[in-house]
């Protein structure tokens, strides 16, 4: 093949390659998913041509049938109705059944989330409002998008998510004013979030600027309720003046528009507003009047009138008019709304005015155990709102890597397709340039194939290796042990052998399979194992200690028990045969090594003043390490006792790392006690056991996240002297 016909092809191959997968992608960038919408089981679409107020002609189409269905059950909606609203919604999505336009879609996903924002069910209202948000962007409504991010802002904001509500609004009200035109009601839920955040003269700001909108739309009752909105703030500020012409001006408005519940509450704020500036005849004058407007109100009267009519009461000496007013008052305010706690604290200020201390007390009491509960609830909203958004986060993590490799075997697919077309084309004239690349990429392939195996292969010699060297490693070391004549045994604090050399099992007559993993008190008689598991829980106070025991056969043996060298509790135990029972001499426990016996008095008084060195650090460090112990097992039994309302006995048992036994008659835990001061604490504490506390506490226990991390920090403190080559 000549090189003019070559290159062209090589080109046309390699633009294949990165061209197709981009492509792709691209393709399948645009598909909406609402895989956050909970599945419900949906009537049968003609059972619901009987629903009450829906109207439609016989021959309309199924869009037209939902589009009638979603305003039915926004109707509904509106009406408090939603029971009905859900049931023309199921309808909507049973006749939809994959029909319609984009639009329907929208719609219907949009209502369920108003209906579920109004039964403040805020989880579920947020995942159908992303969903609509999803269907907008797909149809590229611009409108519809800064409406969708306007209702995720409320929803967040419901939610306590002050943060990404503020992020949502600004991102809605940017997409408004670039298309000339923002809503009155996205610059009050702005306001609102800067309220509710402390964030006075932006709150203010934005309320003025809906405000000014609700003016020029001839909205005159909603700006009536942006005035009172600011009124509220500047009390917050600490301006009665400025909030009391405030709700003067939404009142003249509210008396022209109504509803009268509207008109009470703007004076009952005017009452407020008097109050704080100290002007008793005024509140009085606000109070006649609307006393005169509840006169012809056939329903409850607003919170806030009832609360500041008692309050002007009390202050003007008709307190038990006061308590009338506010016991009246309750019954019609839901226990989990802020006016109910409002209402309790003003009865209980005017009981205690009346001289019933008793009855405040009560009240107040139940106003602090309502704010407990309506602030527990907002809590676990909150916390199953994160809940939620963690688990739609892994499903979408999970969507997204399932996606990805979808499209990189569409990606593979149509490739080979093309390039076998191309091949296919161009088989008579380039047969031998293909015949080239194909054995061109073959060798390549091989290549990696072969530099694979041979990086396997490598590996596994590796291994082997280090295999090899491990066995060799513990033949050694169980070797080096068989070869002591004496006979030593390692146990742990309860007793149990966790390793023991061949003269430790001739010594006991056993075994070294029957040894190990079992407690060295049941190899001796029940006198002896007393005597022994006796001794093992004195070695947390001892260095060392010395028994004689007499085994079954009655041959005796010497138990000499000191310390593991390397802490945590383990001991080491070794046997002997008594000088007048036997030929074996027991070890000495002051023998001088054979370096310490050769040592010039030069060299031996340079290694004193280091080994004195040494010796002082490593005191404090174990004195930080005692206290780190002591404040840890306290504060593990203080959240236990906080949490669960028990003792530390129930702690002990339940944890199980705790022996609790009875002492004079009284069940306790003596092992535990000796670690819950510093006085009382082992010479060799055993703190892998205080530390598996610790963490029992923190698994099992519910407490505040302050105390889990100043709990958890103890815990680490405790484990960064652990690692410490003094301690370990």
């Amino acid at each position: 093949m000549s090189r003019s016909l070559l290159f062209p092809l090589l080109a046309l191959w390699w633009t294949a390659l990165c061209a197709v997968p981009g492509a792709a992608l691209a393709a399948d960038a645009g598909d909406v998913r609402c895989d956050a919408m909970p599945a419900r089981p949906l009537p049968d679409p003609a059972a619901c041509q009987s629903l009450a107020g829906l109207r439609l002609a016989a021959d309309a189409s199924a869009e037209q049938r939902v589009q009638a269905l979603v305003a039915l059950a926004k109707s509904h909606r509106k009406a408090e109705d939603h029971a009905a609203a859900g049931e023309a919604l199921d309808c909507a999505e049973s006749v939809l059944a994959g029909q319609g336009t984009a639009n329907a879609r929208h719609a219907l996903v949009r209502e369920r989330g108003n209906l579920a924002y109004v039964l403040d069910r805020m989880p579920e209202a947020k995942a159908h409002l992303e969903c609509a948000l999803s269907l907008a962007r797909a149809s590229e409504d611009q409108e519809a998008i800064a409406s969708d991010t306007n209702a995720i802002g409320s929803t967040l904001r419901r939610l306590g998510d002050y943060q990404g509500a503020l992020r949502a609004f600004m991102r809605s009200l940017d997409m408004q004013r670039a298309q000339g035109k923002v809503s009155a009601s996205l610059y009050n839920n702005i306001a609102d979030v800067y309220r509710e955040r402390g964030d006075h003269d932006d709150a203010l700001r934005y309320y003025r600027e809906a405000r000014r909108i609700f003016l020029d739309d001839g909205n005159r009752r909603q700006s009536a309720h942006a005035l009172e909105s600011m009124a509220v703030v500047e009390m917050a500020k600490g301006r009665p003046r400025e909030a009391a012409g405030s709700l003067q001006d939404a009142l003249a408005i509210y008396r022209e528009t109504g509803p009268r519940e509207y008109e009470l509450r703007a004076i009952g704020r005017l009452i407020q507003a008097a109050l704080a500036q100290g002007d008793i005849a005024a509140a009085q004058r606000w109070k006649a009047s609307g006393l005169a407007v509840a006169a012809s109100y056939a329903d409850p009267l607003p919170a806030v009138f009832q609360w500041q009519v008692a309050r002007l009461d009390r202050v003007t000496g008709e307190t038990e008019a006061a308590v009338v007013r506010l016991r009246s008052a309750l019954p019609n305010v839901g226990e989990y709304e802020s006016d109910h706690v409002e209402l309790l604290q003003e009865l209980a200020q005017a009981q205690e005015a009346l001289g019933d201390r008793a009855a405040a007390l009560e009240t107040l009491r139940r106003a602090h155990a309502l704010a407990q509960k309506a602030a527990k609830a907002k809590y676990d909203t909150e916390l199953g709102w994160l809940r939620t958004m963690f688990e739609t986060a892994e499903r979408d993590r999970t969507i997204a890597r399932l996606e990805g490799d979808n499209q990189r075997r569409q990606a593979e697919v149509r490739q080979r397709t093309l390039l076998l077309w191309l091949t296919v084309a161009v088989a008579v004239a380039s047969m031998l340039g293909g015949w080239l690349v194909l054995q061109r990429r073959r060798q390549r392939e091989r290549l990696v194939e072969a530099a694979r195996l041979a990086r396997k292969e490598e590996a596994l010699v590796r291994y082997r290796r280090e295999t090899s060297a491990l066995a060799e490693d513990r033949q050694l070391l169980q070797a080096l042990l068989d070869s002591r004549e004496d006979a030593v045994c390692l146990l742990d604090a309860e007793g149990v052998v966790l390793a023991a050399n061949r003269a430790a099992c001739i010594a006991l007559g056993v075994e070294s399979l029957g040894l190990v993993g079992a407690p060295l008190s049941e190899r001796l008689p029940g006198g002896e194992g007393d005597a022994l598991r006796a001794a093992l829980e004195r070695m947390e106070d001892a260095t060392d200690q010395q028994l004689d025991l007499v085994l079954g056969d009655a041959r005796r043996l010497r138990a000499r028990l000191s310390q593991w060298p390397q802490g945590d509790g383990l001991i080491v135990c070794e046997l002997s045969v008594p000088a007048n029972a036997g030929t074996i001499d027991a070890p000495s426990a002051l023998a001088v090594p054979e370096r310490e016996a050769s040592m010039e008095p030069g060299e031996a008084v340079a290694d004193t003043a280091a080994a004195e060195g040494a010796s002082m650090h490593d005191s404090r460090v174990r004195e930080e390490f005692r206290r780190s112990l002591v404040e840890l097992m306290l504060s593990s039994l203080e959240a236990w006792e906080r949490a669960t309302g028990t003792g530390r006995l129930e702690l002990a048992e339940k944890s199980r790392i705790w022996r609790v036994a009875v002492d004079d008659g009284r069940v306790r835990a003596r092992a535990m006690e000796r670690y819950l001061g510093l006085a009382r604490l082992p010479q060799n504490p055993r703190w892998r056991d205080v530390v598996r506390t610790g963490y029992y506490v923190l698994e099992h226990c519910a407490m505040e996240p302050e105390v889990r991390e100043r709990l958890q920090r103890q815990v680490d403190a405790v484990l960064v002297y652990t690692r410490r080559s003094a301690l370990v």
